[in-house]
């Protein structure tokens, strides 16, 4: 089909096959065109992406299963009271589903992800395993400097195992790809906040994680290409109450649940949905002279986005969410976290009594990544949705 419409239609398709690759047959194909070179998985947070190609490497998140997996194998390797992803990415690692990738990092998210990255090691000790210990103090001449000794240990690691020697050069390159896919990224949610009936949640979600295994220059390209042939589209304006989707940072919610969101009248202008994407605001600078590796731990010290895993010192823990509500003047916004995910559910009261004190209504529930009933959640949301429109704040 020709046109904006079918371009849009041709970006999501793509996009959508992308996010059901399972089998890595995307990794595969990169790797078959690039000899010797590694691909790197990472669960689904902030990594340094731009570092992981400036070796050549292939950076490669990781969602687990969602509910295209069965667990069986999984299930054996952890207690029942944790969330689901770890199970179902030992699930697929088992199977071979994951068997492309030459080693994986593990960020400091949480206990359950670095008992996952011990447990990784013990079944697969011949490939690469990392722990990525990101710093919780911000003062470049504490948390910046060991940030940048483990940057460069983890350089040092990939280089003995086959990939390129980290040269400032190659790094910069990396980092201007990177800021080009992350300024498409922005213009994604900002086109998103001012008219979400143009790009649907849905539709921003196919796109944005889609890049989990392309190379930042080759997703940008798809991110640009969709928003041009979206900005021309014919569409139909929605009366739906805006909100703000907050708690599923790192475990998906399945694709269906965020359709569910919609149907029950939700705009969703912004969510913290692929956040490993978006885990630092803004453009990363590299000033000239600068050591760009210095650069890159510096943005993640300065210009970090607000999240459950990461601590925030002095400050108060939901300021940031009342200035994101305010900014995008959404009307409310809904919680959704995983279940068991010890980050976003130890934060949501302080979030919750920080939208109190702003006025801001909300609502919540939990999810499973293989959750497949969702006629509850409509209604919630669906109720939420109508009481919002009714009575505004006062609800």
């Amino acid at each position: 089909m020709a046109g904006p419409l079918g371009d849009c239609e041709a970006r999501l398709a793509r996009a959508r096959a992308l996010v059901e690759d399972r089998r890595l047959d995307t990794v595969r194909a990169w790797k078959a065109g690039h000899p010797g070179g590694l691909a790197i998985g990472h669960m689904p947070v902030y990594v340094p992406r731009p570092m992981l190609e400036a070796q050549g490497c292939l950076a490669v998140a990781l969602f687990g299963g969602g509910d295209q997996v069965d667990i069986i194998r999984g299930d054996s390797y952890f207690q029942s009271y944790i969330c689901h992803i770890p199970r179902s990415t030992i699930e697929l690692a088992l199977t071979g589903d994951l068997e492309p990738l030459d080693g994986v990092l593990f960020p400091s998210i949480c206990d359950v992800i670095r008992n996952l990255g011990g447990m990784w090691k013990l079944l697969f000790p011949d490939r690469y395993s990392d722990y990525l210990d990101l710093p919780q103090d911000f003062d470049p001449e504490v948390g910046g400097a060991f940030y940048v000794r483990e940057l460069g240990r983890i350089a040092g690691e990939l280089e003995r195992r086959g990939a390129r020697p980290l040269e400032p050069g190659a790094l910069r390159e990396a980092i201007a790809r990177e800021n080009r896919r992350r300024a498409a990224l922005e213009a994604m949610d900002a086109l998103r906040a001012r008219e979400p009936w143009r790009v649907r949640a849905s539709e921003a979600y196919l796109i944005a994680r889609a890049g989990a295994a392309l190379p930042a220059q080759e997703h940008a390209t798809l991110l640009e290409e969709f928003l041009a042939a979206a900005a021309l589209r014919e569409v139909r304006y929605r009366d739906n109450v805006r909100v703000v989707l907050v708690g599923a940072f790192c475990e998906q919610p399945p694709f269906e649940l965020v359709l569910t969101l919609e149907r029950a009248g939700c705009d969703i202008i912004h969510d913290d949905l692929q956040l490993g994407l978006r885990a630092i605001d803004g453009e990363i600078r590299v000033p000239e002279g600068a050591d760009p590796l210095e650069a890159l731990a510096r943005a993640y010290l300065e210009q970090g986005t607000a999240m459950a895993s990461r601590y925030i010192g002095e400050g108060e823990k939901g300021v940031a969410l009342v200035r994101r509500v305010c900014d995008a003047a959404a009307d409310g916004v809904v919680f959704a976290a995983a279940s068991f995910c010890d980050p976003a559910l130890l934060d949501q009261p302080m979030l919750e009594r920080a939208l109190e004190g702003a006025g801001i209504p909300f609502t919540s529930f939990k999810f499973a990544e293989n959750t497949g009933q969702f006629q509850v959640i409509r209604e919630q949301a669906g109720a939420f949705s109508d009481a919002v429109k009714l009575w505004g704040k006062e609800s």
